[in-house]
């Protein structure tokens, strides 16, 4: 199969089969490698970051169990389908404004029949205030414009709405950083609403070296901190899961983004694309 374009130019859009194992594809954007799957194998995961979102899945419930997710972001809907094919009968909400990709994804990389997986063609931020409170076990934010994730989605009156809407839930938010200080603001805005957080990457990046995925999970029940950080310690890609204390301090001074100062991510340096 050949590449297929579902837009050009330096914003481009493009689905990459994958030479080496049959019925997987990368979604490509711009310069970005932004989702990856295996039809025959959801649960082979390509990207890092998403393994230690998958790992927390697994952990949030007994195995097996259904669960309500919402998904913020949808491109080739990775994590959607591993929490169909662990998890069936899982109830699942997928917020993605491009309905455009939506519908290639849909033709080119059609989703398992009777999934559970409903896609909505809205953004983020008014997806989520049009659920009912208590509606999901999770809230996964996995959402880019181009390479940076988008202001909204990091902001302490989000995360508030986030909270509602899982109540006793979880909510998991993947960004990307250098240096850590977008992170720490990000950290902060969560720290105001909800009662427990933790945060994990790659040493590199936690030490401000390389530009790179940060996995924030927060919630007001207590998390599975110490099986979290046995799994993501035994990584191809070990993460630090950072949590109590130490994350206490490495969030101490910085300002909670809010709706009215809130910033995309820092854009990836040259460097990350060759």
């Amino acid at each position: 199969m050949d590449e297929l374009i579902l837009r050009r130019g330096a914003g481009g859009v493009f689905l990459i089969p994958d030479a080496g194992y049959p019925e997987s594809f990368t979604l490509r954007m711009g310069r970005t490698d932004q989702s990856y799957v295996d039809l025959t194998d959801p649960t082979r995961l390509e990207f890092d970051y998403v393994q230690r979102l998958a790992e927390i899945i697994d952990l949030i419930a007994p195995a097996g169990d259904r669960i309500r997710v919402v998904h913020v972001g949808g491109a080739l809907m990775t994590l959607p389908r591993y929490v169909a094919h662990t998890r069936p009968h899982s109830a699942q909400i997928v917020l993605e404004p491009d309905t455009e990709l939506t519908e290639f994804v849909r033709e080119h990389v059609p989703l398992p029949k009777r999934s559970g997986i409903k896609v909505r063609g809205v953004a983020g931020r008014e997806g989520i205030e049009a659920l009912r409170d208590d509606y999901a076990d999770a809230v996964i934010v996995d959402a880019f414009a181009g390479s940076q994730v988008p202001p909204e989605l990091t902001t302490a009156e989000f995360f508030a709405d986030v909270q509602r809407v899982v109540d006793n839930g979880v909510l998991m938010i993947n960004i990307t950083d250098k240096g850590l200080q977008y992170a720490r603001r990000v950290a902060a805005a969560a720290q105001k609403t909800f009662g427990r957080l933790c945060l994990s990457a790659e040493s590199s990046t936690l030490k401000g070296r390389r530009f790179g995925n940060i996995v924030l999970l927060a919630a007001d029940r207590p998390l599975p901190i110490d099986e979290l950080a046995r799994r993501s310690a035994r990584s191809a890609f070990p993460y630090r899961v950072v949590t109590g204390d130490r994350l206490d301090q490495l969030i101490a001074g910085a300002a909670p983004f809010t709706d009215a100062d809130s910033e995309s991510s820092p854009a990836p340096p040259d460097t990350h694309f060759r």
